[in-house]
């Protein structure tokens, strides 16, 4: 990305892109100076690749399935999105852990967003883990990427109060209102420069 440019977002997804589809209205507003260069899902039935695709933007299924390591599919991906133009990897929804492989071909550049207020319920499940231990509080976070599951640093976060009469569907429904906006509005920080690259995510665990 040079200077005044549109930042070009890589999007990866795994699922319906209800997150992307709040990233390309926005766009589409007036109120996210960004482009989205491509959309991948490790999917084939994604509903996302329908939506990026009716949005006129290249649509690919990468199939991890036909991957002998989740380092020879990273590799794919990181071809795909270097081949698209791609300055930032933005995670919408996808279910897959990345290896050093992506996180090394854009240092800093990747961001995820999670349905709890991390360092609370990562991993998969989020919303039934903070049903199933009764909090009265959860949420949505979004943080760059490192090497572990949902453990880099955190960019911004918005509380969600959990309801008595809540269920799975009515919690997660309330948590994606907040993921689509504080999400978008991390990508408007980015874009306008508001938000650097991370120079922590890539640092080595131990």
């Amino acid at each position: 990305m040079t200077g005044g440019m549109s930042p070009a977002f890589g999007v990866l997804v795994s699922g319906n892109g209800t997150n992307l589809q709040a990233i390309l209205d926005a766009i589409h507003g007036g109120t996210l100076r960004a482009r989205v260069a491509c959309v991948i899902s490790n999917r084939t039935d994604a509903m996302a690749l329908e939506r990026a695709s009716r949005a006129g933007i290249p649509a690919l299924a990468i199939r991890h399935q036909t991957f002998e390591s989740r380092e020879a599919f990273d590799r794919a991906l990181v071809a795909a999105l270097r081949e698209h133009g791609v300055d930032w990897v933005v995670l919408a929804g996808f279910m897959r852990v990345l290896t050093p492989e992506l996180l090394r071909a854009f240092p800093g550049r990747v961001v995820n967003i999670h349905p709890s207020l991390l360092p609370a319920f990562p991993g998969r499940d989020a919303q039934r883990q903070a049903l199933e231990h009764g909090v009265k509080v959860t949420g949505c976070t979004v943080h760059f990427v490192d090497e572990g599951v949902d453990s880099g640093p955190i960019i911004a976060q918005r509380a969600v109060d959990v309801q008595p009469s809540d269920t799975l569907s009515t919690l997660s429904e309330r948590i994606h209102a907040a993921e689509h906006e504080v999400f978008v509005g991390v990508l408007r920080d980015i874009a306008d420069g508001r938000i650097a690259p991370s120079n922590t995510a890539q640092r080595p665990r131990g």
